[in-house]
Parts: structure tokens; C-alpha cells; sequence
């Protein structure tokens, strides 16, 4: 099989070496120059894909990288799995436009084509075909076959990995579903497939919008327990051991990735187009989650002033940029916001991440070590991403005043030690 991803970044990448793994022919296409000069060269810059894994791809003969979309003529399969950011609080589309404008002329009768890039319901059916159609003379669901398999990925999950986590399938009609089917059943253990791809695309907006409002539940009573003098990491612990009817969240310093700050408003975009009505939960969601890397920073800026330091010139230690655990993506990351806001109230700040490229960090912060001197040194530790390769004892041990946004330092009892 020939497959062709298109787009090598968080998603497209772990598809296209789990597909070589799976003995795959695979082109992986990637218009950005950085990253295709990477690629090439075996480095990765995706924490799901060892540089050892690109090589060992590159070396076997069956995957190659490149710009340039006639490289991808006599595909098998395509999978498409481009960004699809917001602009002006609304979709924005052009990239995954622009994809299938490109693979139009090359398809061919026989051939599949996936998007996995995440949207609104209603994109597959009304926006890709036509494109795919228009540009190759064919008809989707009759001449070649198109679906919608929402990507799954979650950075840093060891347990739950592309290859065993079920992989929700569809089609455009019997003759689609039966191929997109039966490629994803050559890379992955589960496939789950739906009646068309509208319910997929909203499959994957539901899964996230339910994780965003009930972050959005547990942020916007970490504020109100504060305020209250209650535990709330405690009050969800205790919740926890209830074996039905409760899942738990916690709080945190905001949501970040792809995923949480955008599909859901993709969802109500589309509502509020297609229907002409709110959606309250979500619209809230964002006001409460847009809002806690402000509250954040503000609570450091209070615990400064409990240890009589100014917020001006405060030497301030972020532990943490990237938007989740083990993982050095910064899309979106609140941890990013917090740092700004910070920065606004003119603390020096330095922070420790080694997932995330020097590169990437703001030109406001510096990169440090944490070590013990680094902690004796700052006015205020806090903690934003609750990496594993960072000495938190360090944290325990010193009289340095820490805010654990992730409770990684659990409930030490220290007076020094304060959990969001």
C-alpha cells in the first residue's frame, strides 16, 4: 500500500511511522521548510516519535518527505491531518482547502482519501468532496472513497498510544466506510465505525467539549473554594471513591493543545450557523478556562505580596511551558498566558522545561535549571506543567514559596507549599 499523510506535525507524523511499522509504503508531505529539513534529516520534533524511529523509517526505504505534492501521484490512501486553527472566532478551513485542492488531480479511481484534521460536522460531505470531485473528475463514495476518522492522539500517553486506541471510522456511503475501514484495521487494534462522517466530526467535538466543561466545573470552583478557605483537590479526592456516577477533573492553570481552547467552539460556530442557537455550556466553558492563566498569575502576584515582595522586579521560577504533562507542545499552552501576564506585571522571569526547544521560549524568559540555588534565588516558584523529569523535592526542602497549579507536591503541609 502507498499511503501519503498530509501535514508531519503532533498527528500526521505517529500516523505515518505507525503505517511504515505496519510495512507501509508512506510519503509524509510537509510544506513548512524547517520541519521538512528536519524530517529528512531524521531529527523529530514530535515527543511521540524518537529520532531513532524517524531514521529507522527513512533508512527502511519506505517513508520519504517532501513539499511537493506531485511526489504523491499513485497514492493508495491519503490522510489528511493539517491544522485547522480558529480566526475571528471562527474556523479557519484554508489549510485543509488548500490540501484537497492539491490532491484533487491525483485522484484516481480506486483510491482513499481520510481527513482526520478536526472540524465541524458537515466539512467531509460539503466542503471536501466537492473540492476532490471538482478537481479529479470522479465521484466520491461511487469512483473513490472518502471518510472521516477523527485523530485521537493524546502527546505523552504511554498507555494509550495511536495503535490501541479505538479508531472511530466513517464513510461517505458502504463503498467508503468499507475502505476507510479496512485501512485503519491494518494499523490499529479497534476500529469503531459510525454512519457517516458528520457524526464522526462531532464524535471528536463531543469528546473534547465534555473534557472542556468539566475543567471549566473544577476551575471555576478552585477560585470560589479559595475564597471559601476549602480544599478542593481534597473535596475531589473524596468525590472520587464514589464508584459510579462521578468522573473526576481537576483544576489547573487554563487548557491548552488543539484541542480543548478550539473544537469546541468549532461546535458552536457551527450551531449558532447552522441552527441559529447558543450553546451556553460551551460558551461558558471558554469564558471560565480563557480566564485562569489570569487568575493565576494574579493569586502569584498575592503570595509575593504575603512574603512582602513587589511584583515589580520579583524573581519569578515557572516550572513548566508546555501545555501538558511530558510533552513540549506550547499550542495554546496556558502556561504561556501566565508568563505574559506576568511579565505584564514586570516580574523577571526564568523557566524550566526541557521538552520544550530554546527557541520556542519567550524572549522574556529565560532558560534555567532547576537546582537548589536556582530555588534559593527566586522570590516565587511556580509550577504550570507537572513534568516527570523534574526534582520536586527541591521544592519540598526549600523555604521558597511555591504555587502547585497541578498539585504535583500533593498535600505536603508545609506553610510554604499552596495548591491552586
Amino acid at each position: 500500500m502507498r499511503l501519503v499523510v498530509v501535514g508531519q506535525g503532533y498527528v500526521g507524523l505517529p500516523v505515518s511511522m505507525l503505517a511504515v511499522r505496519k510495512g507501509m509504503t508512506v510519503l509524509g508531505l510537509e510544506t513548512d521548510p524547517g520541519r521538512l529539513a528536519q524530517l529528512r534529516d531524521g531529527v523529530s520534533y514530535v515527543d511521540d516519535v524518537s529520532h531513532d524511529e524517524l531514521r529507522a523509517a527513512r533508512d527502511s526505504g519506505r517513508y520519504d518527505a517532501s513539499s511537493d505534492y506531485a511526489d504523491a501521484r499513485d497514492f493508495d490512501v491519503a490522510v489528511i491531518t493539517v491544522p485547522t486553527p480558529l480566526r475571528d472566532a471562527g474556523p479557519d478551513l484554508s489549510f485543509l482547502e488548500q490540501a484537497a485542492e492539491s490532491l484533487a488531480p491525483l485522484v484516481r479511481p480506486g483510491c482513499t482519501v481520510v481527513v482526520e484534521s478536526t472540524t465541524y460536522p458537515g466539512t467531509t460531505e460539503d466542503l471536501v468532496a466537492p473540492i476532490l470531485e471538482a478537481g479529479s473528475g470522479l465521484r466520491a463514495g461511487t469512483d473513490f472513497a472518502l471518510g472521516f476518522s477523527p485523530e485521537r492522539i493524546d502527546p505523552g500517553n504511554r498507555q494509550w498510544t495511536l495503535e490501541n486506541t479505538p479508531k472511530v471510522v466513517s464513510g461517505i456511503g458502504e463503498y467508503s466506510l468499507t475502505r476507510v475501514q479496512a485501512f485503519y484495521d491494518r494499523l490499529v487494534q479497534r476500529t469503531v465505525p459510525v454512519p457517516s462522517p458528520k457524526e464522526a466530526e462531532l464524535a471528536k467535538l463531543l469528546e473534547n467539549t465534555f473534557r472542556h466543561v468539566n475543567i471549566a466545573l473544577v476551575n471555576e470552583l478552585s477560585v470560589v473554594s479559595h475564597e471559601l478557605g476549602i480544599d478542593l483537590w481534597a473535596s475531589i479526592d473524596a468525590a472520587a471513591t464514589k464508584p459510579f456516577g462521578f468522573m473526576p477533573f481537576t483544576p489547573g492553570p487554563g487548557v491548552g493543545g488543539h484541542c480543548l481552547p478550539i473544537d469546541p467552539t468549532y461546535l458552536s460556530w457551527e450551531v449558532k450557523r447552522r441552527v441559529g442557537r447558543s450553546l451556553g455550556f460551551i460558551d461558558l466553558a471558554n469564558e471560565v478556562n480563557t480566564a485562569m492563566p489570569r487568575y493565576v498569575a494574579e493569586r502569584a502576584v498575592l503570595l509575593l505580596n504575603e512574603y512582602r515582595k513587589a511584583a515589580n522586579g520579583a524573581q519569578v521560577l515557572l516550572v513548566g511551558l508546555g501545555y501538558k504533562r511530558n510533552s513540549g507542545d506550547i499550542r495554546e499552552s496556558p502556561a504561556m498566558r501566565v508568563a505574559e501576564r506576568l511579565h505584564d506585571f514586570n516580574c523577571e522571569l526564568s523557566a524550566v522545561d526541557a521538552h520544550v526547544a530554546a527557541d520556542q521560549y519567550p524572549d522574556f524568559v529565560t532558560r534555567a535549571e532547576l537546582t537548589a540555588q536556582a530555588v534559593a534565588e527566586a522570590d516565587l516558584v511556580l509550577i504550570l506543567t507537572d513534568h516527570d523529569d523534574v526534582d520536586y523535592d527541591l521544592l519540598l526542602t526549600s523555604q521558597t514559596p511555591v504555587l502547585d497549579t497541578r498539585r504535583r507536591l500533593g498535600s505536603p503541609g508545609l506553610e510554604h507549599i499552596r495548591s491552586l
